[in-house]
């Protein structure tokens, strides 16, 4: 795909429903996109719905697909149904994860098989089944997380286990690249959304918002045109992780 035409193009989003992920799924039905719209249960389901019901309303052809995409099995059968409504897919989307802020000797196993099972067990396999599913031509991205490039304590896990996404792109973007698939990565710094707050004490945010060059959170509004190039125009850079932060981190 070397332009930005969508116009009836099928993009699978996991994570659909709501924040980044809701963005992006108003924004390619505005452009003429069809979708697949995943979100992972009864807690965010009403978001979802809502989405959906605004992708309608701008005449896009639209699904929701609810699954726990810690088990491999719902991984599959998002793309089957994903494939079953639309018969094929040319755009798939991951902007799934989990953060947990937390002092390394005090987290539990518990919590960190949570966080490889959400930030890299999901991500491995989702990039699996698109490879296996997708068009020729095909484009996958993933969003991770800026803190691959921070030093800094207590987010062991989330930037632990999204750093293995960085080589699953590469990885993928080298198996898949004969098909004109290209695989990426987009790693935002903080985002202004409910998926940053839950953890962060008022002193933790106000850092947050000093420490990027040009000030403040991150905006998904600048970060969703990013996705939305790679996944066209974009197409010729693949195997890379790109920074999008205000300059928040950088390498």
């Amino acid at each position: 795909m070397r332009n930005n035409d969508l116009n009836g193009k099928i993009v699978l989003i996991a994570g659909g429903g709501k924040n980044l992920g809701g963005l992006l799924s108003r924004q390619f039905a505005a452009l003429g996109a069809r979708l697949v719209i995943h979100y992972n249960s009864e807690n965010t389901k009403a978001d979802a719905e809502k989405t959906l019901a605004d992708v309608k309303a701008a005449g896009a052809d639209a699904i929701l697909v609810q699954g726990d995409l810690t088990r491999v099995a719902n991984v599959t059968k998002l793309f089957d149904a994903a494939k079953e409504r639309f018969g094929s897919i040319d755009i798939a989307i991951n902007t799934v994860g989990k953060v947990l802020k937390k002092p390394f000797v005090d987290t539990t196993e518990s919590e960190y098989d949570s966080m490889s099972d959400i930030n890299s067990k999901v991500a491995y396999f989702f990039i699996q089944e698109a490879g296996k599913n997708l068009n020729d031509g095909g484009k996958i991205c993933t969003i991770v997380t800026s803190l691959l490039a921070a030093y800094t304590g207590l987010y062991s896990t989330y930037e632990g286990l999204k750093a293995p996404v960085e080589h699953f792109t590469r990885a993928a973007s080298k198996e898949f690249g004969s098909r004109g698939i290209s695989v990426t990565a987009v790693a935002p710094g903080p985002m202004d959304t409910p998926f940053f707050y839950g953890q962060e004490s008022e002193d933790a945010v106000a850092y947050h918002k000093s420490a990027s060059a040009l000030g403040g959170l991150t905006d998904i509004h600048d970060i969703a045109p990013l996705v939305l190039f790679l996944v066209t125009q974009g197409w010729w850079i693949t195997g890379q992780t790109i920074f999008a932060n205000g300059g928040y981190t950088t390498r």
